[in-house]
């Protein structure tokens, strides 16, 4: 239960890092698994629920290893805090438990791979809906209430820990501060919609500085996840577009709304969305090399993500 790399985070020095795609719609529709209340972690109940993760995280740790990349694995707990495991009807103490041991699941996948650089982070969600900036917090109580499952990962071994899909700043600012409690590394991603700015109205550039500003830049860099690449790249402008290193764009160009309406999964196009990656990393996120997917992706577009950007950092070597 050892962390490797949090006093160093490898991904900084500006390699190529995959990560997963959207676990919660992969088991899902690809594996019909049932999900209550979009929590990967309630797998962790079921006989068959530890073996559907860790096959989900070794595809994208063979995918890695094909391309020689490193590689950031997402531990499944974006639900998996207070609120959530109270819905889940979860005591504190097995909710506690439960983020160990979804940790603990992707030690043991990067110890089947010990030349290849595997990062472990401890994935924190939002308080609320993850579409919606609904029942906001102030900096305090965001801070107050991420800490506990902060304070968990920091006993465990993982390397960092990655706030993903926050949909307004004092939640990302809050998660920022009680990572700089627990003295863990943090990456803060955020959520858009269609035209580029957070549900809440605010212009990306402007959550990114605004965090940055609270929290004497704490973050190790952002990221932007669940929401396609057409939805935001003409959004992104220097000097705050360097701070983002990581993108988990959705397969589809559906807006958040739509999205919650569909009764089928839609997967867009993997090898399209292999290319938009490599345009934005040439043309709009210099910093850009940490890569996964959102909803509707899987180990397929990440795989098509690999195929079209590895050039580009080979190239850059």
């Amino acid at each position: 239960m050892t962390a490797l790399y949090r006093s160093a985070l490898p991904q900084l020095d500006g390699s190529f890092f995959l990560t997963d795609g959207g676990i919660e719609t992969s088991l899902i529709f690809n594996d019909g698994l049932d999900l209550p209340h979009f929590a990967a972690i309630a797998l962790l109940e079921r006989p068959e629920g530890e073996a559907a993760l860790r096959s989900y995280f070794g595809a994208y740790a063979a995918i890695a290893a094909r391309f020689g990349t490193g590689l950031i694995l997402e531990a499944a707990t974006w639900r998996a805090s207070a609120d959530w495991g109270a819905r889940l009807g979860w005591r504190p103490e097995k909710l506690v438990a439960a983020n160990r041991a979804a940790v603990r699941i992707l030690e043991d996948i990067r110890a089947e791979y010990p030349v290849m650089c595997v990062v472990i982070s401890g994935c924190v969600g939002p308080r609320g809906d993850g579409y919606q900036a609904s029942e906001l917090m102030s900096v305090v109580q965001a801070m107050r209430y991420h800490q506990a499952q902060i304070d968990t990962f920091a006993a465990t071994a993982a390397d960092m820990v990655s706030a993903i899909t926050m949909n307004y700043v004092d939640e990302a600012i809050g998660v920022s501060l009680a990572a700089r409690a627990a003295g863990m590394p943090a990456a803060i991603s955020f959520t858009v919609e269609t035209d580029g700015r957070l549900p809440t109205g605010q212009p990306l550039g402007e959550a990114i500085a605004e965090a940055d500003r609270a929290t004497d830049a704490y973050p190790a860099y952002y990221m932007v996840n669940c929401a396609h690449p057409e939805h935001f790249n003409d959004v992104l402008r220097e000097p705050w577009a360097a701070r983002i290193r990581g993108l988990r764009a959705n397969a589809s160009r559906k807006s958040h709304a739509e999205l919650n309406q569909s009764p089928e999964l839609d997967t867009g196009d993997a090898a399209e969305l292999g290319v938009q990656y490599a345009a934005l990393r040439q043309r709009a996120l210099p910093a850009l090399n940490v890569m996964g997917g959102c909803c509707g992706t899987d180990h397929r577009h990440v795989e098509r993500i690999a195929a079209a950007c590895t050039p580009l950092f080979r190239l850059a070597a």
